[in-house]
């Protein structure tokens, strides 16, 4: 039942067992929605160009009827222009957002607040999913277009589309101890055709980045799972993937021709799974400690996996790099590379200068080197030297 969000027609949406359609072409009719909406409600937005909105949905649906918030069509609701504020703040409990199109966003800062175009933010159970997010940019360095933040868990964002996006990050997991989502799944989404970042450092082009801070909050638990995504011609920065976190799994995923790695920056105890690489300048890169590095499939790369030194190591030492300590590395095929396995790479690289020593109480030489690691059952084919220790 398809309803105007005025008047009477959200007097009917409290009876038991009643779900209503919630029909809007404006912010003002949305926030009216979010004021009425229940379980098993859907709120739609009308089809067609919009500038940005900023508007938050508290409502909370129930695991066995989310509220809905989509496009009439699919792909038919695009929102555009200069982003200041965020657009879409979730806060409410089993809400989707589906179908929508974000295209052509200039995300910027302005009075204090930052553009985003979504928080999941302390929220459980919610989801995004596919959605478009295509030639957004940001003109300040380190800005994500999707966020998800604050206390939440069991969020979800999948089967959506990140395309030609530039100078920005697309995805964010944002950690920030002591509260922090947890369980997020990150499934079956695109990535690709991102150019290399123009700021004068290259760094804040990640396409999904789990965790900020690797220093101080790199044992936060965030459990995330990176699964069945694909990332092609991801060459925004060195980090395709950038873990800075513990206890996340990264499976089945595809890449191909990125000028990046998967890449283990910071945190602890991952499990990276049945990946595939295939081209591109790099494949695996690790610090910190009790990763297993499983099944993966490396082709056509520099190097296939790289453990580095550290300025300290374990999980109790401050360190900006955590050497790579007590991880398994097995079963893994390499093939068409120069080096299979490298143990030891960045050795007695200065830091000196490179960040704030105030903030992060850290050695600023490289020098501690991978230990107890274990090497077991990888194969290579066509690679010039297999593993090799520094």
């Amino acid at each position: 039942m398809k309803k105007l969000v005025t008047g009477i027609a959200m007097l009917l949406t409290g009876y038991a067992g009643f779900a209503a359609d919630y029909f809007v072409k404006s912010e003002k009719e949305f926030t009216e929605a979010d004021k009425h909406a229940i379980a098993g409600d859907n709120i739609i937005i009308a089809n067609g160009s919009y500038a940005p909105w900023t508007v938050k949905f508290t409502a909370n649906g129930s695991a066995l009827r989310p509220i809905v918030i989509k496009a009439q069509d699919a792909g038919k609701v695009i929102f555009s222009g200069e982003v200041t504020q965020t657009i879409f703040k979730i806060t409410g409990n089993y809400t989707q957002l589906q179908g929508l199109n974000f295209n052509n966003c200039i995300l910027n800062k302005a009075n204090g607040k930052n553009g985003l175009l979504i928080d999941l933010n302390n929220t459980k159970h919610s989801r995004i999913t596919n959605c478009t997010f295509q030639k957004n940019s940001a003109k300040v360095q380190f800005m994500p277009l999707v966020i998800i933040s604050g206390e939440g868990e069991h969020n979800q964002v999948d089967h959506c589309s990140f395309i030609s996006n530039q100078d920005e990050q697309d995805l964010q997991v944002q950690i920030n101890s002591p509260k922090f989502p947890t369980y997020t799944l990150i499934s079956d989404n695109l990535f690709s055709d991102k150019d290399k970042v123009s700021w004068k450092v290259f760094n804040g082009g990640e396409c999904v980045q789990i965790g900020q801070d690797p220093v101080l909050k790199g044992t936060a638990m965030a459990k995330t799972t990176v699964r069945n995504n694909q990332f092609i011609r991801c060459n925004g920065e060195g980090e395709v993937i950038s873990n800075k976190s513990s206890g996340n799994n990264y499976t089945n995923n595809y890449f191909e021709d990125c000028q990046g790695e998967l890449v283990m920056r910071g945190g602890h105890d991952c499990l990276i799974d049945s990946n595939q690489i295939k081209g591109g300048t790099g494949g695996i890169r690790i610090n910190g400690s009790g990763h297993v590095i499983t099944n993966n499939i490396i082709s056509g790369v520099r190097t296939g996996i790289r453990l580095m030194y550290g300025m300290s190591k374990g999980k109790t030492e401050t360190g900006f790099y955590v050497a790579a300590t007590n991880c398994v590395i097995s079963n893994n095929h390499i093939s068409k590379a120069d080096v299979g396995i490298l143990v030891g790479d960045n050795k007695n690289q200065d830091w000196t200068g490179k960040f704030d020593t105030n903030k992060y109480p850290s050695r600023v030489i490289q020098d501690i080197p991978p230990a107890d690691n274990q090497f077991k059952n990888n194969d290579f084919t066509d690679t010039k030297q297999t593993i090799v220790y520094k």
